[in-house]
């Protein structure tokens, strides 16, 4: 599986962005697709996932009701609607996919095979 993230910017605080994570590759209808973040000097953290067969969504509590994930079959795209934009929201977003037919938490980034690129967002304040 190939991903190719993109959608960064440099918005002002209360702002949205969308970003894209467009796969390729092997069939992604058995994968989960997650969105990390790691701002600088801290660790990558899980931002949101979503099952590419069901659309379970997971998300983390610092971005629900925030941030909508979603994806689009047709274009073998998972989108991150982001809202309501923080300055605590900058960092790099990376989108990652791993197979759900392996165990563990889609929460985790270990648990995630492939990975993009990554998308700068950066809110200002």
């Amino acid at each position: 599986v190939q991903l190719q993230a993109s959608g960064g910017g440099l918005v002002p605080a209360g702002d949205s962005l969308r970003l894209s994570c467009a796969a390729s590759g092997r069939l992604v209808s058995a994968y989960t697709v997650g969105w990390f973040r790691q701002a600088p000097g801290k660790e990558r953290e899980f931002v949101a996932a979503i099952r590419w067969s069901t659309t379970r969504t997971f998300y983390a509590d610092s971005v629900k009701g925030r941030f909508t994930i979603s994806r689009d079959n047709a274009k073998n795209t998972v989108f991150l609607q982001m809202n309501t934009l923080k300055p605590e929201d900058t960092a790099v977003y990376y989108c990652a996919a791993r197979s759900m037919a392996r165990g563990g938490s889609s929460r985790l980034d270990y648990e995630y095979k492939y990975w993009g690129q990554g998308t700068l967002v950066t809110v200002s304040s």
